[in-house]
Parts: C-alpha cells; sequence; structure tokens
C-alpha cells in the first residue's frame, strides 16, 4: 500500500463492539510516507467515550472509520459528531483477511484502506431526518405487529368455523369487529343484534347470518381471540400516536413532501416515509444511479465469461423498497397515465413482478430530480408516452423509392438494381 495514494495523513478506524471499542490511529510522514501506529481500547460506557473525543483530538485525528455493527454505533456517533467527522461503512467493504482476524488487526485494517480512500461510505441523514426516520420504521414495525396479529384472528375463526371473511370485503372492517365483539360477548349468536349491527350498503345480511350459524368458539380460542382484538385496538393508538408526530415533525418541511406527492401514486403521508429514508439533500448521492442501487431496486451486474447469471434485485432498502412498490401499484392504476403505459410496455415483455419493480425505479428517479432542482413532475419523454400518435405521424413511410435513397446516401451504387 505504500505506493498508493495516501488521502488522509492523520485518521482513526475502529472495531467496535457492544462493549468495547478498539481504536487506531495512523499518522502518515508527508516525507518518508511511513505511518506510524496509536492503538487505544475504550469501553463503550459514556465517561470512556468522551476520552476517545479527547485522545482523538489531542493527536489532531478528525477523521474517524467505523463499521455499521447493528446500532452500536450511534452511541459513538452521537459523542464524535459535533467535533470529528465520522464516516461509517457496511462491513462487507472492510472484511478482513480470513484465519487472520482480531479486533487489533481489524482496527489496524480500517484505518489502512480509510488512509487510502479505499472505503465506500454509508449515507448518514441530517439529524432531524434521523429522528423522522426513527418514527416511521418504529410505526412499519408497529403494522407488521398487527398485521401478525390479525393474521392470527383470522385463525381462530376459521378454526371456530366462522366464515366472516369469505363474506366480507374486509374482515376486520366495522361491520366485521362489532359482529364478532357481539359474537364473543354470549354464548348464543342473537339474528336480530347481529342484523343490527351489519352497515346499510352490506347487501349480504343472509349470508352473514349463514356464516355465523353452526359456529363453535371453544374456550381457548375464544380467549385468543378477546386477547388478539384488544391488542389490535392498543396497536391501532399506537400507530396513530407515530402517525400524528409524523407530521408534527414533517411541518417544517412541508413544501418537500407537497412537492412530491404532486406525482401519481404517491400520497402526503408517502411522501414523507419517502423523505425520512433519503433525505432532503441529494447531493449526498453521486447520482441517481447511486441513489436507486441504495434504495435496492437496480439490477444486479453478475456476468462472467461471457455468461450473465443472476440479475435479480438485491435486499437493500427494506423500509423505502416496499413503500415504492405499493406507490407504483398505485400510480398504475390510471392506465392512460404516464407510469400506466410504461408498464404495459414493460410488461408484454418482461412480466409484471419486473414491470412493477421498474416503474418504482423510475419513480425514484423522478424523485431525485425533483428534490434536486425543484422542478415539477416533468420526464423528457412525457409527452411521447401520453400522445405517441403526434409521433407516430412524423415517421416517414418505407417505400421502395426511400430505401433507394437511403442506400444512395450511404455511398452505394444502385445503378444496378432492377425495380419491378
Amino acid at each position: 500500500m505504500s505506493s498508493m495514494k495516501i488521502v488522509r495523513p492523520i485518521c482513526c478506524g475502529m472495531d467496535i463492539h457492544k462493549d468495547l471499542i478498539v481504536a487506531t490511529i495512523g499518522i502518515t510522514d508527508p516525507e518518508t510516507r511511513i505511518t506510524d501506529y496509536i492503538q487505544e481500547c475504550f469501553f463503550t460506557l459514556n465517561p470512556d467515550l468522551l476520552k476517545l473525543k479527547i485522545w482523538l483530538k489531542e493527536h489532531n485525528c478528525f477523521d474517524v472509520c467505523m463499521e455499521s455493527t447493528g446500532k452500536y454505533w450511534i452511541p459513538i456517533f452521537n459523542v464524535l459528531e459535533d467535533e470529528i467527522n465520522v464516516y461509517l461503512t457496511h462491513p462487507k467493504y472492510v472484511k478482513a483477511i480470513k484465519g487472520k482476524k482480531t479486533d487489533k488487526k481489524d482496527s489496524k485494517w480500517i484505518c489502512d484502506l480509510f488512509k487510502h480512500d479505499l472505503i465506500r461510505f454509508s449515507y448518514i441523514p441530517s439529524r432531524e431526518i434521523r429522528e423522522l426516520r426513527e418514527i416511521a420504521r418504529y410505526r412499519y414495525k408497529l403494522v407488521c405487529m398487527r398485521s401478525s396479529e390479525r393474521n392470527r384472528y383470522q385463525n381462530c375463526m376459521t378454526e371456530s368455523n366462522i366464515g366472516l371473511a369469505s363474506v366480507l370485503s374486509d374482515p376486520f372492517g366495522k361491520t366485521a369487529t362489532n359482529i364478532m365483539k357481539e359474537v364473543l360477548s354470549s354464548e348464543t349468536i342473537d339474528d336480530d343484534k347481529i342484523l343490527k349491527l351489519i352497515h346499510r350498503n352490506c347487501k349480504k345480511s343472509d349470508l352473514i347470518l349463514d356464516s355465523l350459524h353452526g359456529c363453535k368458539i371453544e374456550s381457548d380460542q375464544r380467549f385468543k381471540m378477546e386477547t388478539a382484538q384488544s391488542h389490535m385496538e392498543e396497536l391501532n393508538k399506537h400507530i396513530e400516536a407515530c402517525e400524528t408526530e409524523m407530521f408534527k415533525r414533517a411541518a417544517p418541511m412541508l413544501d418537500q413532501f407537497i412537492h412530491i406527492s404532486r406525482m401519481s401514486g404517491i400520497s402526503l403521508f408517502s411522501s414523507i416515509i419517502i423523505i425520512s429514508e433519503i433525505g432532503v439533500d441529494m447531493t449526498k448521492f453521486e447520482s441517481a444511479k447511486q441513489l436507486v442501487c441504495w434504495a435496492g431496486l437496480a439490477p444486479a451486474n453478475n456476468e462472467s465469461a461471457n455468461k450473465k447469471k443472476s440479475t435479480r434485485i438485491n435486499k437493500a432498502g427494506q423500509y423505502l423498497k416496499p413503500l415504492l412498490v405499493q406507490c407504483a401499484l398505485g400510480a398504475i392504476k390510471n392506465k392512460e397515465g404516464y407510469f400506466g403505459r410504461k408498464y404495459t410496455k414493460i410488461k408484454k415483455r418482461r412480466g409484471h413482478k419486473k414491470a412493477i419493480i421498474a416503474i418504482a425505479r423510475m419513480m425514484l428517479v423522478c424523485i431525485y430530480h425533483m428534490i434536486l432542482t425543484g422542478e415539477e413532475f416533468n420526464p423528457t419523454d412525457l409527452d411521447r408516452i401520453l400522445n405517441p400518435n403526434n409521433y407516430n405521424q412524423n415517421k416517414k413511410e418505407l417505400t421502395v423509392e426511400n430505401a433507394i435513397l437511403f442506400l444512395q446516401q450511404q455511398g452505394i451504387d444502385t445503378s444496378s438494381l432492377q425495380l419491378n
């Protein structure tokens, strides 16, 4: 590595764990290009983190790189953020050689890669965006918990011979919820009470009664359903609280969210979640391609000996990618819209799944440029996609005369050609 360019003469590499931090400062002499290493170990308690900060400043080291190991990097980042330039990287970019791996060697290896600028850094948004993202992700976890509880509740209904899910479009809607509360609160089913609970727009009253007649709710299933029902009500309250808090925190950046929500398929709430993941500073990404790859929507390049292997998208963007797919599904509902026509063309060649991922990728590219430039949604091929007839009329009809004229323009002698 001595012949490689040294970008950071003084820098630090850290190998972090739950209770221990191994830090290595590399100080390179600009003339001899020889690097001296200083290593120290610190605990992750706050007093030791302050000692770490003082130790770095004493050696004039203001550039630090560490792995994004779980949540263990966050307390260190919180302490160093205000005075030290902290860089985060994925462990796969600093993986050491197997068989020669210790904490001290890992720390020194990160320092060596960091001083030569051979590491790809992770994206760390501003504090306001990070706080908004934490609440958005917590809400996502609560929604997943509610979905799991709903599945358990529905399984109990199936085992108890209750067929409401086959009759009503939403087994957790207002009508179904009120009916199940009445069924669970009484030992026998009163048809008159059930009919009063059915919404006036529901046209399947007889089928609803048939789905309940003959049901047999055992004590264990009754207990599970009552517990799940109260748990779902509690989760709904927490989800609403998260959404309220997200709107409060999004208020200072409301113009950005409204700007993005003007795109087809993206609601105001969806735009808040998208920006909570990618932020509002697009200069952090080198290009739209890098953002798409970071979100896990770019096909992989896996080619060897001129043979293309799997090009499936990676597992990145576990919070952002599902939302963009849902937005894409909403955008293609308008078959005559921009994304609807794009989807139809791609689906004919590649199928539904690849087409919907392609639409999600297009939407993220549009969001990138809209935030970067402040322009409205206006792709370069918008008019061509929405008004194809205007462009088809300008195409010249392929005739024998046009073909001969084309050959002559290419410098080909056409005197020997015989026209019938």
